[in-house]
C-alpha cells in the first residue's frame, strides 16, 4: 500500500522527443549518403546468406536512430495529468532549463509549443475514439474528470507467467513442419518499386514500435532515402522466401478484460509486430492472397465468408443472413439459425491445416514459401508491470497484429460449408451462423457434428455454452407449427445478438432501437462534461458524429427495413434533440438521410461490381430495355415477383424497387 501523499512513477525510455533540429541534422545526413551504386535484388537473391542483407540493413538504421534520436528517460509519475506525454515532459524539462540560463524568449516559445502540444494531444485523444464505442468515450470523460483508476493488478501475474499463458494457448500438439513448394518458375526482377514503397512509407499512420526498434515516424520522415533500400529488402524476401528473424518477432502488451484481473486469462493480448513487416504483409495479401480469394479451387468456398475481404462488411453480413431466413421463411413454417463460437480461434489455428489451403490457391509458388515461412519459428514476447520476459515459440495461431493474419483466417475457414442440402452458412471471421429450415430440423446434429469436426482438425474448440440458438417465425403468418426441442448443450434465446444488431424470433428490431436509443442518451451526458471540460463545439461535434451518428447508422441498411415507424421516430428525436444542444450542426442531414446515403452507395456497389460479396444476391439484369425504349431507371436488374411482407423489408428487394416508377 502506498503512504499518504506518495505516488507511482514510470520511467519510459523514449525517442519521440524528437525537435525541428534533429529531423534537419537527419535529413541532411541521409541526403549526403550515395545509394546510386545499390546492388540488383537478383544479386542480393543469390546471396547465401539472407539474414546477413537484413542485419546490415538494420544495424545502419538503428544506427542513425540512436546517433539523432538518443534514447532518454522521462520519469512520468501519476501526479501528472493524463494529457502529459514523455515528449511533453522533456519539453518541459528544456524550457525550465532555458529559464534558469535566462534565455526567457527561447522559453516563452518553447511553452507556447507546449500549450500547442497538450491543445493537439487532447483532441487527437477523443477523435481516436472508434466508431461505436462508447466504453472509449466514457473512459475519456473518466480521465478528464480525474475518476479514472488504474485496475487492481494480482502481484502473482508477471510478464513471464502472462507470456507463458499466451504461448500455451498458440500450441499445436499436433504440429507439423510446413512444406515448401519446389519451383523452378522464373520471378520477375522486382516485386516491388522504390516508388511504390515510398508511398507505403510517405502514408504511414503512428503506431506502435515493434521489436525491431523501428518507429513508423522516422521510417516516414526517412522515406526519399530509405525507400529504395527497403524496397531491396522486400524484394529479397518475396524472391527468396525468405523471413528475417526480426519479422518473426512481436511483443504482447495485456489489456485487462475485467476490473480485478486475478489470472492471465484476464488480459487480453495486444500483439505488436514490426512496422516493416505488416507492410511487406499487406503487399502480399493485396497483390496476391485478395485475387487468389475470387477464383478458388472447389474444395474451398468463400462466397460465405463476409470477413476480411475487399468489399465484405458487417453489414453486408447482416444483409445476407436476412435475405436468406426472410426467403425461407416464404416457404417454411419457422428457420432455426445457430450462432456458434470458438474459444480463441485466431490464437489455435493449426499452421499446417492452413497451408495445405494455402496451397490449392492460386498464387505463386514463392510468395506461398514466403508464407510457410512467415508462420514457422515465430515467437513472442510480453511487456508488463515495467518488465520484458523472454522470446517464446508458437506452433499455432495466425499471428495477431499481423496484416496477413485476417486472411488467413478466412483461408482457414473456406472449407467448412454445410452438409446438407438446403441449409447454408453465413461468416464474419469466426462468428458463424448456421442457417437450417424447418424442412431440415432433423440436420441440426449433422450440422453441429461436421462444424466440431471441422474446428478439431483445425485445433479450434468450439464453445457450446456461449453458443445460442433462436427459432425465427413470421408473426404474420399464422402457422401452427411446433417448434424443435432445444439442442443440447445450446441456449435457446428469443432475441439474438448479431454482429452488433439485436433480432428477435419475430424479426422485430425494437429492442435493438431500444439500445440505441439509451446508449445515446447516456453518450449525452458524457458529452456534457466533455463540454465543461472546455472541448469546443467543433471536436464536440466530432466526437458526437464519430460515437453517437455511427452507432445509430450501424448497419441500418441491413435492419432499417424491419424497423417500426415508432422505432424510426425514436431515433429521429435523439437527433433533434441533439441539435438543440449543440452537438451536431444544425445542418445535419435527417436520420433517413443519412441512411437513405448508405443504401444507395452500397447498392451501387454491389451493382457496379461483379466481384462484391452482395451481388450474388440481385436478380439477372433485364432484357426489357433491349425491345422498347424505355426511360432511365436507377438499375437495369430484373424485378422480383410477388414479394412478401417480410422479403419486401430486405435491403435488396427495397432498393430494387426504390424510385423505379
Amino acid at each position: 500500500m502506498m503512504k499518504a501523499g506518495s505516488c507511482k512513477s514510470t520511467d519510459v525510455t523514449s525517442k519521440t522527443a524528437k525537435t525541428p533540429s534533429q529531423n534537419a541534422s537527419l535529413l541532411r545526413h541521409l541526403a549526403e549518403i550515395d545509394l546510386t551504386n545499390r546492388p540488383d535484388p537478383q544479386e542480393l537473391a543469390r546471396t547465401t546468406d539472407q539474414q546477413a542483407v537484413f542485419d546490415a540493413f538494420y544495424a545502419f538504421a538503428t544506427s542513425l536512430l540512436d546517433t539523432f534520436y538518443p534514447e532518454r528517460t522521462t520519469t512520468v509519475t501519476s501526479r501528472d495529468p493524463s494529457y502529459v506525454t514523455p515528449e511533453i515532459k522533456a519539453k518541459l524539462r528544456r524550457k525550465n532549463r532555458l529559464m534558469r540560463a535566462g534565455r526567457v524568449e527561447e522559453a516563452g516559445a518553447l511553452a507556447r509549443q507546449i500549450g500547442h502540444d497538450i491543445t493537439r494531444r487532447s483532441r487527437h485523444q477523443l477523435s481516436k475514439i472508434r466508431k461505436n464505442s462508447a466504453k472509449e468515450l466514457w473512459k475519456a470523460v473518466r480521465q478528464l474528470t480525474g475518476r479514472e483508476h488504474d485496475p487492481v493488478v494480482d502481484t502473482s501475474v508477471t510478464a513471464t507467467t502472462l507470456n507463458q499463458h499466451y504461448a500455451s494457448v498458440s500450441t499445436d500438439a499436433s504440429y507439423e513442419l510446413p512444406s515448401f513448394k519446389d519451383s523452378v518458375a522464373d520471378h520477375p526482377q522486382r516485386c516491388v518499386s522504390d516508388y511504390q514503397v515510398f508511398i507505403c512509407l510517405d502514408t504511414l499512420r503512428p503506431t506502435a514500435t515493434g521489436l525491431d526498434k523501428l518507429p513508423a515516424w522516422f521510417l516516414r520522415l526517412a522515406a526519399p532515402v530509405l525507400c529504395g533500400p527497403i524496397a531491396d529488402l522486400i524484394n529479397v524476401s518475396l524472391l527468396t522466401s525468405t523471413v528475417p528473424t526480426q519479422w518473426k518477432q512481436a511483443y504482447i502488451r495485456p489489456v485487462p478484460k475485467t476490473p480485478t484481473p486475478k489470472q492471465p486469462a484476464d488480459y487480453r493480448p495486444i500483439s505488436i509486430t514490426p512496422v516493416l513487416t505488416r507492410m511487406t504483409e499487406k503487399i502480399v495479401v493485396r497483390r496476391h492472397i485478395y485475387p487468389a480469394l475470387l477464383s478458388p479451387p472447389p474444395t474451398l468456398q468463400y462466397s460465405d465468408q463476409f470477413a476480411f475481404r475487399p468489399t465484405g462488411s458487417t453489414t453486408a453480413a447482416i444483409i445476407h443472413l436476412l435475405n436468406t431466413v426472410t426467403n425461407l421463411l416464404t416457404t417454411e413454417p419457422y428457420v432455426i439459425v445457430i450462432s456458434l463460437d470458438f474459444s480463441k480461434a485466431f490464437d489455435t489455428v493449426r499452421h499446417s491445416a492452413l497451408l495445405r489451403k494455402l496451397a490449392q490457391l492460386n498464387i505463386p509458388d514463392n510468395i506461398y514459401n514466403w508464407l510457410a515461412n512467415f508462420f514457422n519459428n515465430h515467437s513472442h514476447c510480453t511487456v508488463f508491470g515495467g518488465q520484458q520476459s523472454t522470446l517464446l515459440d508458437v506452433t499455432a495461431s495466425i499471428i495477431q497484429g499481423s496484416a496477413i493474419g485476417p486472411a488467413a483466417y478466412v483461408i482457414t475457414a473456406g472449407d467448412l460449408h454445410a452438409v446438407v442440402p438446403g441449409n447454408s452458412l453465413c461468416k464474419y471471421a469466426d462468428d458463424t451462423y448456421v442457417i437450417i429450415p424447418a424442412s431440415n430440423v432433423a440436420s441440426r446434429l449433422v450440422e453441429l457434428d461436421n462444424v466440431q469436426k471441422w474446428a478439431e482438425q483445425n485445433n479450434l474448440n468450439l464453445n457450446c455454452s456461449k453458443s445460442t440458438e433462436i427459432v425465427f417465425r413470421d408473426s404474420k403468418r399464422r402457422l401452427t407449427a411446433a417448434e424443435p426441442a432445444p439442442l443440447p448443450g445450446i441456449e435457446r434465446s428469443s432475441c439474438m445478438k448479431m454482429l452488433g444488431v439485436s433480432i428477435e424470433n419475430d424479426l422485430s428490431v425494437s429492442q435493438h432501437v431500444q439500445r440505441l436509443v439509451t446508449s445515446s442518451a447516456q453518450a449525452s451526458y458524457a458529452l456534457r462534461v466533455l463540454r465543461t471540460r472546455g472541448l469546443d463545439d467543433e471536436a464536440l461535434q466530432h466526437v458526437y458524429r464519430a460515437t453517437v451518428v455511427a452507432r445509430l447508422t450501424y448497419a441500418a441498411s441491413a435492419w432499417r427495413g424491419l424497423a417500426k415507424k415508432s422505432d424510426l421516430q425514436r431515433i429521429d428525436s435523439v437527433l433533434a434533440r441533439a441539435r438543440r444542444y449543440g452537438y451536431c450542426p444544425a445542418d445535419l442531414p435527417s436520420y433517413e438521410e443519412l441512411c437513405d446515403d448508405a443504401d444507395d452507395e452500397l447498392f451501387s456497389k454491389a451493382v457496379r461490381s461483379s466481384n462484391h460479396v452482395l451481388h450474388t444476391l440481385l436478380p439477372p439484369p433485364s432484357t426489357a430495355s433491349q425491345n422498347y425504349n424505355l426511360r432511365h431507371r436507377t438499375h437495369s436488374l430484373q424485378l422480383p415477383g410477388h414479394p412478401t411482407h417480410l422479403t419486401d423489408c430486405t435491403f435488396i428487394t427495397r432498393m430494387l424497387y426504390k424510385d423505379i416508377y
